[in-house]
């Protein structure tokens, strides 16, 4: 039997392989290349053929990311802590706004809505 169905029948799980972006990048190129066939990459790398279109999918994805990019303008971030801090502030200027336009109704309606300058 092969080294996979032994692994089954054994109970033993086999350690999951994980390739750093670089590798993948490169079993990518290599497999556009067309020097080698595509099922000795595979075989080679330990990978099946749908990690292989899930890589050639991802690098899609990215090139069109990349290139999407108009020069010179770079995507802003803020951290998630930066965020929520930035959030929890604008509702509590909403919450003091809301407080002081009650404030200015009640104001008005003692004045009969008069002029300031009585």
């Amino acid at each position: 039997m092969s080294g996979s169905n032994d692994d089954k029948t054994s109970g033993v799980k086999r350690k999951r392989r994980y390739l750093s972006p670089e590798k993948k990048f490169q079993i990518f190129l290599e497999s556009q290349s067309g020097k080698n066939p595509v099922g000795e990459i595979l075989r080679r790398e330990g990978i099946y053929s749908t990690d292989l279109t899930r890589i050639r999918q991802k690098v899609k994805e990215g090139a069109l990311e990349r290139l999407t990019d108009r020069p010179g303008t770079k995507k802003k971030t803020v951290s998630q802590d930066d965020y929520d801090a930035l959030k929890r502030e604008l509702e509590e200027k909403e919450r003091a706004l809301a407080d002081l336009s009650v404030e200015l109704a009640i104001l008005r309606k003692k004045t009969n809505g008069g002029s300031w300058e009585r």
